[in-house]
């Protein structure tokens, strides 16, 4: 279960239903200099397979209560936030667009599959909370084809476009290490990079105001600590974001210890329930 509901905007769209609906994070404005194309040369990436799963786990622990996050390819709930249904492993959404761009693509290349027929239907609900031609089959036929590998790729894919590549190269234009790649992506994943206040490039720009990340000659702590109070505030103009364990006894644990490469082990708690990656 989603321990980490996010209430739908005033107009109803979520946290990615910019993103969703460009198809892609506008991120491209925002250029590596040559310091910074130096700097993240040299440093870790949390696309480094290893590191990307434990960049995984960390977000399945924060949704899903679990550091299983391959389980959660056939999650599917409603969970009253005004998105529709939420599904999969990053919480695709049946009101934001992110779910029909997932169907679509599974389709794409597997047609006739259990899901295509209820694309027209995701079309219709797309920006409401609406269940209008999903139900009561549509969870089912979900479940069904996350047993699917073409459809647990297609998930795959669709994380890594909208979502985790991103946030990964701004980190790397920015000259984070992977702690920092991996703060871009969790904010990713909540916020979205829309045009609202709480956007993830808002939460950048929040934080640039207060200090400068490493390609601009900043110290990255420094840095890292004033994203995280960025972020921190955004999370608070949201009734469901005000918990924010997933960055205080999560992230700035690794900050406060120097694990910037964010090596194993490592312990973190987030909603109070203890986590370990050895």
């Amino acid at each position: 279960m989603h321990l980490d509901p996010e209430p739908a905007s005033s107009s109803g769209t979520s946290r990615r239903t910019f993103v969703a609906l460009t198809g892609a994070l506008t991120l491209g404005t925002l250029l590596a200099t040559p310091r910074a194309s130096a700097v993240s040369a040299a440093a870790p990436g949390l696309d480094d397979p290893a590191k990307k799963e434990i960049a995984m786990k960390l977000v399945s622990s924060a949704e899903n209560s679990s550091l299983d996050w391959k389980a959660q390819y056939k999650y599917i709930e409603d969970i009253g936030d005004g998105r529709g249904y939420t599904a999969g492993i990053i919480g695709f959404c049946s009101g934001t667009g992110d779910m029909l761009d997932l169907v679509q693509l599974y389709t794409d290349r597997k047609p006739g599959n259990v899901l295509a027929k209820y694309l027209p239907a995701l079309r219709r609900v797309n920006g409401t909370d609406s269940h209008d031609g999903l139900d009561p089959n549509f969870p089912g036929d979900w479940r069904k084809a996350a047993q699917d590998t073409a459809f647990q790729q297609a998930q795959n894919d669709e994380r890594d476009r909208v979502y985790f590549n991103p946030a990964v190269r701004q980190g790397k234009a920015d000259g984070l290490r992977t702690l920092g790649q991996f703060t871009y992506y969790d904010a990713i994943v909540m916020h979205g990079d829309g045009d609202d206040p709480t956007s993830f490039g808002n939460i950048r720009k929040r934080a640039l105001r207060k200090a400068k990340p490493p390609a601009q000659g900043g110290d990255e702590t420094t840095y890292l600590n004033a994203f995280l109070d960025a972020r921190v505030w955004a999370m608070k103009q949201e009734e469901a974001h005000s918990d924010t364990s997933r960055v205080d006894t999560e992230q700035r644990v690794f900050l406060r210890k120097g694990n910037r490469d964010l090596n194993p082990p490592l312990d973190w708690k987030v909603y109070g329930d203890s986590y370990h990656i050895g």
